[in-house]
């Protein structure tokens, strides 16, 4: 029996680290002992009833092939969402696209704007960062090109850092504000040299904005605020809304690229369901359960950091969004660390060396569970930690 064809970007990345965390939570499972999973970015908050009862009402009893450009009603309430959020102005037929979530939308894009026999081919991206920027850009033929994040600078990817020489071979410089994971937000003024960089460099500024109304202090800025040339973000519902499950965002931005996807989307069936989109179009359209869930992720955040100031934990970053990103105390590596909390206390965190090289020596917490399962686990990590002593 001979071998069976593979696509070798398949087999490029090694294996998921999450597997062993998986492994491990699988063994403290078998051994009755409880786990407070702080690893992977899915709030336990449920969706707003009213959200829930969008979607009911909108299931149609014949469900049809769903468009790639969505619904008009959808497109009118992004729009109107920017305008509240942003003061931005969008054409919602010309500058607005549905998106199955944010990680299609991120996997995707570089199969839209990268020749792979092209010079221009070279795809900018945080470390630490999220996984599917390289992943998107290995599978479309492209050339990744991580850049270390640094804590004394704000954790800024600035264009500066990136050599000319190949800031002219960039296809796509993705930016993430507020950042997964650090939690650091960018000042307008940084947008606004990102979105110069592009226009003298002729790459796209794709802005990862799918934390931009979980904040706790100012709220974030848009890259769609400074520029509308060369420039897309993407947005989520995801962590705004709870609506994790329901794989509902949105792009907007520069109207060729919004074109350019239009035009390349039916090739790969990422449209989303009318319903969904219905139910999304509610979701976008009111600001108060964004509010209420932002309140809630505030509180959960505010144990922990009176607990990481009580344990010694050095906070970084760590201004908005659903993470707190800290350094390891004692400043070993990640993974041996994350791994022998959770053994001793059932507490699960994401080692930081699993979003890059450039996250070693920090940990990721998500805070995703209840208010009651987040005083668990701190009294159980309080616990472990008298116990290691």
């Amino acid at each position: 029996m001979g071998e069976i064809p593979l696509n070798p970007a398949v087999f490029s990345a090694p294996e998921n680290p999450m597997v062993r965390l998986d492994a491990l939570k699988a063994e403290l499972r078998r051994r009755g002992k409880p786990i407070f999973d702080f690893g992977i970015g899915d709030p336990k908050e449920p969706m707003a009833p009213f959200l829930v009862e969008a979607l009911r009402e909108a299931v149609p009893p014949v469900g049809s092939y769903p468009r790639v450009a969505g619904t008009e009603a959808f497109r009118a309430a992004v729009a109107r969402y920017a305008k509240r959020r942003f003061d931005v102005t969008l054409d919602p037929d010309r500058e607005i696209l549905p998106a199955a979530g944010a990680k299609e939308a991120i996997f995707h894009l570089p199969f839209a704007l990268i020749d792979p026999k092209g010079e221009r081919r070279l795809v900018v991206y945080p470390d630490p960062g999220y996984p599917i920027y390289e992943r998107g850009t290995v599978f479309a033929g492209g050339e990744p090109h991580p850049v270390r994040l640094r804590e004394e600078r704000g954790f800024l990817l600035e264009p500066a850092d990136v050599p000319e020489s190949l800031l002219r071979r960039t296809a796509i410089f993705w930016i993430d504000y507020p950042n997964n994971p650090t939690g650091a937000v960018a000042p307008r003024d940084y947008l606004r040299r990102v979105a110069e960089a592009a226009s003298r460099h002729g790459f796209i500024v794709a802005s990862d904005e799918c934390y931009a109304d979980l904040y706790f202090g100012a709220p974030p800025h848009s890259i769609l605020e400074v520029a509308r040339e060369n420039v897309l973000a993407i947005q989520s519902l995801s962590k705004r809304s709870g609506m994790t499950g329901m794989r509902s965002g949105f792009m907007a931005g520069d109207a060729r690229v919004i074109d350019l996807l239009r035009r390349f989307r039916p090739a790969v069936g990422t449209a989303s369901q009318d319903f969904v989109l219905a139910a999304a179009a509610v979701a976008w359209g009111d600001d108060a359960h964004a509010a209420e869930r932002r309140r809630i992720f505030g509180e959960k955040r505010q144990l922990f950091l009176r607990f990481f100031r009580e344990a010694g934990i050095d906070l970084s970053g760590s201004e908005a969004g659903l993470y707190l990103w800290a350094k390891v105390p004692g400043g070993g590596p990640s993974e041996p660390w994350a791994l022998a909390l959770a053994e001793r206390s059932g507490v699960v965190i994401q080692p930081g060396s699993f979003l890059g090289p450039g996250g070693e020596g920090c940990f990721r917490l998500a805070l995703v569970p209840t208010m009651e399962e987040c005083r668990r686990a701190i009294e159980s990590w309080r616990e472990a930690e008298r116990g290691a002593r």
